[in-house]
């Protein structure tokens, strides 16, 4: 997995927005805002990864189970799905 090139990751203020370019901020009129988690989470994801490496990473990171951390991540993906800015 992986963040599509057409996506980047800016801090202003002290917040994670993610911001689509080129043909892709045509098609999509906005940003997203990334909290701590999933800011930890999309940094990872700019290297291709696998679910397994982002479980481990995150275990790591944070005081959460291999099971909270699973669907959590899950759903991160999933979200990232949805508007396109991931390849699976």
């Amino acid at each position: 997995m992986k963040i599509k090139d057409d996506f980047y990751m800016k801090e202003v203020a002290g917040l994670s927005i993610v911001v689509p370019t080129g043909d892709t901020a045509e098609d999509m009129n906005s940003m997203i805002n990334l909290n701590e988690t999933a800011t930890f989470l999309w940094k990872q994801l700019e290297n291709d990864t696998t679910k397994e490496e982002l479980i481990k990473k995150l275990t790591q990171e944070y005081d959460v189970d291999y099971k909270r951390a699973s669907q959590s991540i899950d759903n991160f993906i999933s979200k990232l799905d949805e508007i396109g800015c991931i390849t699976l």
